[in-house]
């Protein structure tokens, strides 16, 4: 009961901004087509549509069901006391996830609702921005099983774990602000350098790990 009422006294502004989602699921409920737009291809056109009701209160309900997963990580993860030597950075995490997946959602209504049109920009730059933000606090992630970069040799190793991090977070900041750029350049999810942007963030960090872990002569 102790550890209930502490979580809700530290989380509360995240509960509020969960709560925020379905109220605006409510208020755009009585405007919102029958079928609402709630996937878009690479060149921003609609290709998967969802009923009325999963726009309305589809995303708040994934928030939510994110936020108890990320309460629940540190008591599941065998790396469970590492989670308190980032604690804040953890918070940040939950923080964040919850207010992309709030901004996500009130865009798709406006969209949905005809009150906006549709800027597949403005979708690249907000995944951009999370990933400069994730970027930014990346370096403070301790050895776990669930939040980082999980390669077989990052996890078998906390010096490969803290390397690969390092390097990664950097990356990661870069290559948000990258796409940003290339969004506000025009060149959208479609464009070859944004999807050569997002294999290098990604694979980079990949290879860093297997080869650091080599280095250190872990495997012998």
């Amino acid at each position: 009961m102790k550890n209930v009422s502490s979580l809700l006294k530290k989380d509360w502004p995240i509960l509020i901004l969960i709560v925020l989602g379905f109220a605006i699921g409510i208020y755009f409920y009585p405007s919102l087509p029958n079928r609402v737009p709630i996937h878009w291809n690479a060149q921003g056109q609609v290709n998967g549509y969802g009923s009325k009701l999963f726009g309305a209160f589809g995303m708040p309900v994934i928030s939510l069901a994110l936020y108890i997963m990320f309460v629940a990580l540190p008591f599941i993860d065998p790396k469970r006391k590492n989670y308190r030597a980032f604690e804040s950075t953890y918070q940040f995490l939950k923080y964040l996830v919850v207010i992309f997946s709030l901004g996500m959602h009130l865009i798709t209504l406006l969209i949905a609702s005809g009150r906006v049109v549709n800027q597949p920009a403005l979708i690249e730059i907000m995944v951009s921005l999370l990933f400069i933000l994730i970027g930014n606090v990346m370096g403070r992630f301790k050895h776990n099983y669930f939040v980082g970069i999980r390669t077989p040799w990052t996890l078998a190793s906390e010096e490969v774990w803290r390397k690969t991090h390092r390097l990664a977070a950097p990356l990661w900041v870069l290559g948000g602000i990258l796409n940003i750029l290339l969004a506000l350049g025009g060149i959208t999810f479609n464009g070859l350098s944004f999807i050569l942007v997002m294999a290098i963030i990604a694979l980079v960090p990949i290879g860093y790990s297997y080869l650091v872990f080599h280095r250190l002569g872990i495997h012998s």
